[in-house]
């Protein structure tokens, strides 16, 4: 995760203690990639390590790269038997090294989808595949529509302006993907409610995480009043028994080469 250069510095503690949701249900991305073992599997954007650790256990050589230098560090920490490396999505050097490419969560952070593709393709030996899951075509609708609302009642910017995300439809991808040398067996866009820890504190600290774009449109002066009208604006949609859901919607494919 955290491919973007502005999110190159992630606060790798707060994404394992809060956002355990991003990893947790990356276990169903990890059952299609199938990773067999002999297998050599590149975990793109690998965040804290959590699924690359979960890929080895079948028995591939495992390696995981991530933009922030931050979370590699955790990874490694947490997983010191497995390799990882500080690398972005965009500017892969790998050729030919690799029967798989896994990434789950980081491609919506990178507004450039054909640097990866054309990277991941050349990383790929001949045959091998790319199976991904990331945001897909109106995910977190809602929660984007009170952000810039919110800016937009603080006078701190205009609807659209922040564009921090690149969710992508089916068919836009699977064209990219196509265009790109790959043919795409599997390609599906379905909804994800998902439910953020930490009660009350559960959006704000999504936005915090993640929202970091809006902040800093906001500013420091005007965060708590930003904070405070988009938990108003959401809390009808998103928040019941005790706990904020977000509004997600995933993208999920199988490519080959």
């Amino acid at each position: 995760m955290g491919e973007n250069e502005k999110h190159a510095d992630w606060n790798a503690h707060l994404y394992n203690a809060k956002h355990d949701f991003v990893w947790k249900y990356g276990s169903d991305v990890v059952a299609l990639l199938d990773p067999q073992p002999g297998e050599h599997i590149l975990d793109l954007g690998c965040g804290t390590g959590h699924l690359t650790a979960q890929i080895a256990e079948s028995g591939p050589r495992v390696m995981g790269v991530d933009r922030s230098a931050e979370m590699v560090a955790a990874a490694r920490l947490a997983y010191p038997n497995l390799r990882f490396e500080i690398s972005d999505a965009r500017k892969l050097a790998f050729r030919e090294e690799f029967d798989a490419v896994f990434s789950n969560a980081t491609l919506h952070w990178i507004h450039e989808p054909e640097l990866v593709l054309q990277g991941v393709w050349r990383a790929l030996r001949k045959g091998g595949r790319f199976v991904a899951e990331l945001g897909g075509k109106g995910n977190i609708r809602n929660m984007q529509e009170a952000f810039d609302r919110a800016l937009v009642e603080l006078g701190a910017g205009n609807a659209g302006e922040v564009q921090p995300w690149y969710y992508p439809s089916v068919s836009e991808y699977a064209a990219i993907a196509e265009k790109s040398g790959f043919e795409v067996r599997f390609i599906t866009l379905f909804d994800r409610p998902t439910g953020l820890a930490d009660g009350a504190a559960g959006m704000r600290n999504w936005i915090v995480m993640f929202g970091a774009d809006y902040l800093a449109r906001a500013g420091e002066a005007r965060r708590e009043k930003f904070l405070g009208r988009v938990e108003e604006i959401l809390r009808p949609k998103l928040f019941r028994d005790g706990q904020w859901w977000a509004d997600y919607r995933r993208l999920r494919f199988a490519a080959y080469k």
